[in-house]
């Protein structure tokens, strides 16, 4: 399997677990050198003795933090080809019980985090003729009850990796999104739906092939994404979602 991104370098964002975790994994499998950013330390080290790597303390929610990321890998690794940005947090709630700290919360770690790390690392994925790979999710693609919030923060990374791929196409860089269902990651597991939800709502856009994905399924359309496999595809949205979004 191995080969696919061999002399690549790769920054994996919320690496320490799920997702992120998955995707460290399958890209150093298939030949990359990781760049592993996550607020959680343990988890890091963990990964890092995975999979190798340099490892960084990273919030995905401070620009200056997404800044100092990619300036330390650039002075560790010498270039980036490649930027998966997988952190991200979800919640739950009706919207006349969520609140402005919420509301901005999800938009500045969800949508804003992502915008900083393409910023800062777009410079030196011209000079490699880079891609990126966003995480938006299926919430980003239709009307999720309860997730008004998240909904938007993913809907907005959509329009975020449509438009960065039309504006640096001509320098060679590549951008999709990957817009998974929910997926069997720890993440995904703490959430709680509020009391006294309307559950036929939340299930009326419900995956059609009966089960959650896999963290792995995830990984591998980034790695997919990431590879010159894909190489004349971009502006994507791409769904990982057993058929969440079909219909």
């Amino acid at each position: 399997m191995g080969g696919r991104l061999d002399g690549r370098v790769a920054i994996v964002t919320g690496a320490a677990s799920g997702i992120g975790r998955a995707t460290a994994q399958r890209l150093a499998r298939e030949g990359a050198r990781l760049i592993l950013a996550d607020l959680n330390r343990d988890g890091l080290a963990t990964v890092q003795a995975e999979t190798g790597g340099d490892i960084f303390a990273f919030d995905a929610g401070d620009a200056q933090s997404c800044r100092d990321l990619v300036a330390q890998a650039v002075a560790n690794a010498g270039r980036i080809d490649i930027l998966a940005n997988i952190a991200g947090i979800m919640d739950w709630g009706p919207m006349a019980d969520f609140d402005d700290d919420r509301w901005e919360r999800m938009l500045r770690i969800n949508l804003s985090g992502a915008w900083h790390m393409c910023r800062a690392a777009m410079p030196h994925l011209v000079q490699t003729k880079g891609v990126i790979v966003n995480m938006s999710s299926a919430a980003g693609l239709v009307g999720i009850p309860y997730t008004t919030a998240y909904c938007a923060a993913k809907a907005g990374v959509v329009a975020l990796t449509k438009s960065l791929a039309v504006e640096f196409a001509a320098a060679g860089v590549r951008v999709n999104a990957i817009c998974p269902t929910g997926v069997k990651t720890a993440m995904h597991g703490a959430v709680a739906l509020p009391d006294g939800v309307d559950m036929d709502l939340v299930m009326r856009n419900s995956p059609k092939l009966g089960d959650l994905c896999d963290p792995e399924d995830i990984a591998a359309a980034v790695a997919f994404l990431a590879s010159d496999d894909a190489r004349k595809i971009t502006g994507i949205a791409m769904p990982v979602d057993a058929g969440q979004t079909a219909g």
